[in-house]
């Protein structure tokens, strides 16, 4: 229904989310969906930059073969908080609760999600986990390895392994309401003429996105909590001696972590679709294939967590098998590849800070799905198996893609969630130098896992030292890359230029609303006439 005169009078004379002074307070108890966004936004690179301090001195030992800066326990324990904070606290939630949270109410002409209490619970729940983590990190550490392997997370490790299993299964919590609110508000709140296909493609990521975090996360969460029944009770679930089977728990953990890789790379991919639209001043190429790739991505996604066990001793009939399935999803990524490079073929092409980011993200994505074919096949898959291979290849998908995407996301719609503009030329610089010194850190990485340096080693032979040391190189340089924007979109808020309402000159329900949005998004509920990235040669000279 469309707003009343009187509820449009009063809903203009509101000040917009950052501007309303109800003190600092206010934002604890806010069921804003733009406030709730900003303070994952916050909270996420904090946890982000907690984790990039322990990779800075894992990469500073590896310099040397010796063990000259941390010794093994120490270097266990700073490994095992690099993954934890990356993987649950920083990668997971990133772009679903940061952009998720703020873009998808107003993508689809919507006030706010269906459950706004539920939307700031989530937040809390998030915050609880992560410090139980830190507290786990203060109570000297935790040593088992992000992936908390049994049976040493269970009946080996003198560590606080059970404090931080407690963090991540609080933090499961956050996933699945975020997860379920954004399932309910694409269902229900979508304004009128907003039809299934003329959602934006990241809406149709975060639906995808969405479908996973409801359905993997229980399983993690049940993982989590059967290592605390036996851990502290004594219960045989994964201990031989009792019954028990530790495969059980790497059947439970990949069933949901080779899922939530997608949640980590799907919605990257609807960032990118935006991006790529709008700076290419053209429709998404195939925009149905998109959408339904988004989905076919999120459904096969669990069908394949059995290619991280090829050497644990299942069958070999199942490794043939998750073997063709995990080639079988290479099919719907290819397709986001090829689509966005025809969007970009004969596009009027603009090279602005977000679209320098979306090319990063294209580049490295497509390394990284190469290379996950290979492991995908058995034969490389048991050569390279824990070496530093696999960790170029999980790295130049969940790091170097996604946090590609996140950063291009943020520029992108920072002009709308701030009302100001960062510096162009620090915004190009920036996305230079992260993609550099993420080529730099972690192709030569592949060179070393195919050689033969297993991870997760603080010590090594001498002939590999000098691609350990690009690799260091290379890490200073990213780390450059990610402290840049944080210094310049801080400063922006105070020294950056007004903007309007649509700086990029896009398509889009969130460009036809103030910057920074209103409390309530629109002043009247919007009538959605035309499909997504109607991008015109009129617009093209506009």
């Amino acid at each position: 229904m469309s707003a009343t005169i009187e509820e449009v009078e009063t809903q203009r004379t509101e000040e917009n989310y950052l501007t309303a002074d109800y003190g600092i307070w206010s934002w604890f108890f806010t069921t804003d969906h733009k406030r709730i966004g900003i303070m994952y936004m916050i909270s996420i690179t904090f946890f982000f930059f907690l984790g990039g301090a322990a990779a800075t001195l894992m990469r500073l030992e590896l310099m040397t073969p010796g063990g000259d800066v941390v010794q093994a326990e120490t270097y266990n324990k700073l490994f095992t908080l690099h993954g934890v904070m990356m993987i649950f606290f920083f990668l997971v939630p990133s772009i679903p609760a940061v952009l998720g949270n703020f873009l998808l109410p107003i993508m689809i002409g919507a006030r706010d999600l269906a459950f706004p209490k539920i939307n700031l619970a989530s937040w809390y729940f998030y915050m609880v986990g992560g410090l139980f983590t830190v507290w786990a990190i203060l109570a000297g550490g935790v040593d088992t390895g992000w992936t908390f392997y049994t049976p040493y997370s269970t009946m080996f490790s003198n560590t606080s392994v059970i404090l931080a299993v407690v963090g991540v299964f609080i933090n499961g919590f956050s996933s699945i309401f975020t997860g379920l609110n954004f399932l309910v508000t694409v269902h229900k709140m979508r304004a009128p003429g907003m039809t299934w296909f003329r959602l934006p493609l990241f809406v149709w990521a975060m639906y995808a996105t969405s479908i996973i975090l409801v359905l993997a996360t229980p399983v993690i969460a049940v993982a989590m909590f059967l290592i605390i029944l036996e851990r502290s009770f004594g219960v045989g679930i994964f201990n031989p001696k009792l019954g028990g089977d530790p495969i059980l728990f790497q059947h439970l953990f990949w069933f949901y972590s080779h899922p939530v890789v997608y949640v980590m790379i799907l919605p990257g991919m609807g960032v990118v679709s935006e991006i790529v639209a709008c700076f290419a001043r053209r429709a998404v190429f195939g925009y149905k294939f998109m959408a339904y790739a988004l989905l076919a991505i999120a459904v096969i996604g669990f069908l394949v967590w059995g290619h991280h066990m090829f050497v644990s001793g299942q069958s070999m009939y199942g490794s043939m098998v998750f073997s063709m399935l995990s080639f079988l999803v290479a099919i719907p990524s290819a397709i986001k590849i090829f689509n966005w490079t025809a969007t970009i073929h004969k596009g009027s092409l603009s090279f602005d800070t977000p679209m320098l980011y979306a090319l990063g993200f294209i580049g490295l994505f497509t390394i990284g799905g190469l290379t996950g074919l290979m492991l995908a096949s058995l034969a490389i898959d048991v050569h390279v198996h824990d070496t530093y291979f696999v960790v170029a290849h999980f790295h130049y998908i969940m790091v170097g893609s996604a946090v590609m995407a996140y950063l291009g996301g943020l520029h992108f719609w920072w002009p709308k969630m701030t009302g100001r503009m960062y510096p162009e030329i620090w915004g190009k610089l920036s996305a230079l130098v992260v993609f550099v010194g993420f080529n730099l850190t972690f192709f030569p990485q592949f060179v070393l896992g195919y050689l033969g340096m297993p991870r997760r080693y603080y010590e090594y032979p001498a002939e590999f030292q000098v691609l350990n040391v690009m690799s260091t190189a290379g890490a200073s340089i990213l780390a450059v890359g990610y402290v840049l924007p944080l210094i310049y979109l801080v400063l922006s808020l105070w020294l950056g230029p007004k903007v309007g309402s649509n700086p990029w000159n896009a398509t889009g329900l969130e460009w036809q609303t103030s910057s920074p949005p209103p409390k309530h998004n629109f002043d009247v509920t919007p009538v959605v006439k035309e499909p997504p990235y109607a991008y015109s040669e009129e617009r093209n000279l506009t």
